[in-house]
């Protein structure tokens, strides 16, 4: 339970409705995606309270939330048969963005650390 993958696949499944022109099938996605990401949230706030998890997936985790639930909260207080508000749509994306920082964080995670006591030697020495 609290997989960060379900909020993340909804935000993208909201935008993806939004791009094809079912903004109503959008709106409930995000209302999906805000249950998901709370889910997401507490479960990543837990775990860091507990010991177990990270800063950096509570704190994702709660500002992807806080970007869903204000996407949210500007696109059904819309106009019916309107555009589907700029915020909605940035909001979203946004969402994805920090949803996707910690697997960017563990791609580049081998560039940036090195063993410690690991010092380079130079070629030829013992």
């Amino acid at each position: 339970m609290g997989s960060r993958l379900l909020p993340l696949a909804l935000a993208l499944g909201a935008l993806a409705a939004d791009g094809l022109g079912l903004h109503r099938v959008a709106t409930y996605v995000v209302l999906l995606a805000v249950v998901g990401g709370a889910s997401a949230a507490f479960a990543g706030v837990g775990r860091l309270l507990a010991g177990q998890g990270t800063l950096l997936h509570a704190c994702t985790a709660t500002l992807a939330l806080v970007l869903i639930v204000l996407g949210s909260a500007v696109r059904t207080s819309a106009p019916v048969g309107g555009r589907v508000p700029t915020l909605a749509l940035s909001t979203l994306v946004l969402a994805v963005a920090v949803y996707a920082l910690p697997l960017l964080s563990w791609v580049l995670e081998p560039l940036f650390t090195r063993p410690r006591g690991a010092r380079l030697r130079p070629v030829g020495s013992r």
